[in-house]
Parts: C-alpha cells; sequence; structure tokens
C-alpha cells in the first residue's frame, strides 16, 4: 500500500483490533453488515465476502442482547475487526464490549445521559475499546437543532465535541468522530470545521447516499474532496445494496487519488466516430472479469489508435481498436494484432502472465 502523507492531517493512532487508524496510519475502508447479527452465520458469510474484496473493518448492528452476545461467535470466524452499532441502548454498548467487540459507534443523538456514558467509558477504557462518536444529520439532539434553527454543519460538529467533552470527563479519549449529512456540501463543511479543532481520527462519508448509481457518485465527491485537503483516516461508502459494492467503490475512490495503489487500475476511452469496434461491450466484459484479478496493474481499453498505444502508453497493458481487429500492446509497444471476438481473452491470458 502507498499513502501520501504529505498533505494529510495528523491525528491521533487509535487501535481497533489488530489495525490502526489515525496518525500514519493507511487509510482504512468499512462496510456494514446488513444480515440480523442474531443470524451467527449468515453474518459469518457476508463478513468474510466483504473481506476478499478488501475490506478492512467490518460493522454490526445491535439491537438486543442475542445479537451483541453473537459477537463472540462472529469474531472467532472473521479475519477483519469488528464493531458494534449502538442505539438507544447503553447496555447493548457494555455487552458487546464484554464479547470482544473492537471498537463501539455510538450515536449522541440518542444516548446521552452521564451516568449511562461513565458506565461505557469505564469499561471501554478498562478494555481498550475505542469508542466512535457516530453523529448523523438525522439524529442531531434537539437542543442543538434548536439553537441553530435547523440541521447545519456547525451543529454536527457541536453535537460531535458535546459528547467526546462528556467522555473525556470521565478520563476516555479513546475516540474516533464522524459527522455525515445525506447533503454533500453539508457533510464537507462538517468535516472541514471539525479537523480544525480536533485531534481524534475522522471517520468520513455520506450518510443516506442512495443506490449505487447515485450513491457512489455523492459519496465520491464527498470523501474525494476531503481525502484531497488531507481530511480523514477511515471511510464508508453506505450504500442501498450489495455492501460489497461499499467496499469496491472505497477503493475505487483511493486509487483514482492515488492514495492505494494495489489493485488493478482499468483505463478506458470514451468512444468517437473513429471508433470501428464494438469498444463499450468489450470495455464492459473487461472490466468485470478483472475483478477476479488481484494484480497491481494498469489495463488499459481504447478504441482507435488516436487513443491507443501512445495516448496509454503509460498502462502496463492494453487494447486499440482498428476496423474489426485490435492491437495488444505494453507499456505502448505492439505485441500482436488479434480479431475482435477473440481479444478479450488474449488480454485477459496476457495479463495473468505479468
Amino acid at each position: 500500500m502507498s499513502t501520501d502523507f504529505t498533505m494529510r492531517k495528523k491525528t491521533k493512532k487509535i487501535r481497533v483490533g489488530d489495525i490502526f487508524i489515525g496518525g500514519d496510519s493507511p487509510i482504512s475502508i468499512q462496510s456494514m453488515t446488513n444480515t440480523d447479527t442474531r443470524d451467527v452465520q449468515g453474518t459469518i458469510n457476508q463478513i468474510k465476502r466483504l473481506e476478499e474484496c478488501g475490506c478492512d473493518i467490518a460493522r454490526v448492528a445491535v439491537v438486543d442482547r442475542e445479537s451483541a452476545e453473537a459477537i463472540s461467535k462472529i469474531k472467532k470466524e472473521i479475519k477483519i475487526p469488528l464493531v458494534a452499532d449502538i442505539h438507544f441502548n447503553y447496555q447493548l454498548a457494555i455487552e458487546s464490549i464484554k464479547n470482544g467487540v473492537d471498537k463501539v459507534r455510538l450515536n449522541p443523538g440518542n444516548l446521552g445521559d452521564m451516568e449511562k456514558i461513565r458506565v461505557i467509558a469505564s469499561l471501554a477504557k478498562e478494555r481498550e475499546v475505542p469508542i466512535r462518536i457516530g453523529v448523523n444529520s438525522g439524529s442531531v439532539d434537539k437542543e442543538i437543532i434548536s439553537k441553530y434553527n435547523g440541521v447545519t454543519s456547525d451543529g454536527l460538529v457541536e453535537s460531535a465535541i458535546s459528547y467526546a467533552n462528556k467522555l473525556e470527563y470521565f478520563g476516555f479519549d479513546n475516540i474516533l468522530y464522524s459527522i455525515k449529512a445525506s447533503s454533500v456540501p453539508m457533510t464537507i463543511q462538517a468535516y472541514r470545521k471539525i479537523a480544525e479543532s480536533t485531534q481524534y481520527p475522522l471517520h468520513i462519508g455520506i450518510t443516506e447516499a442512495g443506490t449505487p448509481s447515485t450513491g457512489r457518485m455523492k459519496a465520491a465527491i464527498a470523501i474525494g474532496t476531503l481525502l484531497s485537503e488531507g481530511i480523514g483516516d477511515t471511510l464508508r461508502v453506505s450504500l442501498t445494496g450489495d455492501h460489497v459494492e461499499e467496499v469496491i467503490a472505497g477503493k475505487e475512490i483511493l486509487r483514482a487519488l492515488e492514495i492505494r495503489k494495489e489493485g488493478v487500475e482499468f483505463i478506458s476511452c470514451p468512444t468517437c466516430g473513429r471508433c470501428q469496434v464494438k469498444l463499450i461491450d468489450i470495455a464492459n466484459e473487461v472490466e468485470t472479469r478483472l475483478k477476479d484479478i488481484n494484480k497491481n496493474i494498469k489495463v488499459a481499453v481504447m478504441g482507435c489508435a488516436v487513443n491507443g498505444p501512445g495516448e496509454a502508453k503509460e498502462a502496463d497493458i492494453g487494447i486499440a481498436g482498428g476496423k474489426n481487429e485490435f492491437l495488444l500492446f505494453k507499456k505502448g509497444e505492439v505485441f500482436g494484432k488479434f480479431s475482435e471476438n477473440k481479444i478479450v481473452d488474449v488480454l485477459l491470458n496476457e495479463i495473468r502472465k505479468v
């Protein structure tokens, strides 16, 4: 993993299971299961799918004591750190910590009683379990909403910091923040503000972003903007759908910013009137089949000689269309000419040899 820290805001380094968030740690990708946590095997199976596609941290909803107790069973079968998502019932946070969870996510908008906070902080400190203060635009404290005449970036920040102050009052500072809204501008503004006033690591993302078709765009704009400004230590692309897509989208964002280098980088031209091959179909097929390949290479699929070996010469391997045929090239040097109906198989075979 290659990460440029020259512009990244330095934050406190916090341990979550066997990985770290903040400081000089790589930016991690998170997701959350949508199984019933009480369905232990189903939850394990989903987390394993997330692991296989590159997820670094998984979160589960803890809705009752049975789901809290399931944590100990789930942890035995997975490789990545596990986070308990807690709302309303502080006792579920206690039970989750006792069952070995690696991190707890609390929402200050629905869990603000000082005695409850004291009990959670005490056990979390004893077990060295970090707490993410997760503020969403839909669950800001009513008093703060009234103060700012609605949900605002200032209100999100104040809600998070005031809750951290309560944890700190009880001697707990193993803290992370997230302050997400479904609004991209509000989320960016909120993270910029909190980044100026804290050393705690920041979990970034857009809440309720939408389906993969629309949510990926909103998340990419918000997360990409923040990361390009050096803000953010871990991320989740929240999508309505298969959560493997969240991890894939997170990896794509990090690759686009050249924060992560591992994995296949796929590039293709937009096509124009010079194209004499079915490039769109071929590009889609190549991209789909590349998902099973784990190599640190750049692959290009280009439509004609203009956008071929010359313009894509930085690619490790690629193809460029002619009239019903393709050139195969590596680092801009042509290695052969193949028919359109064979080129995808030829390309994938060559990629496996790289």
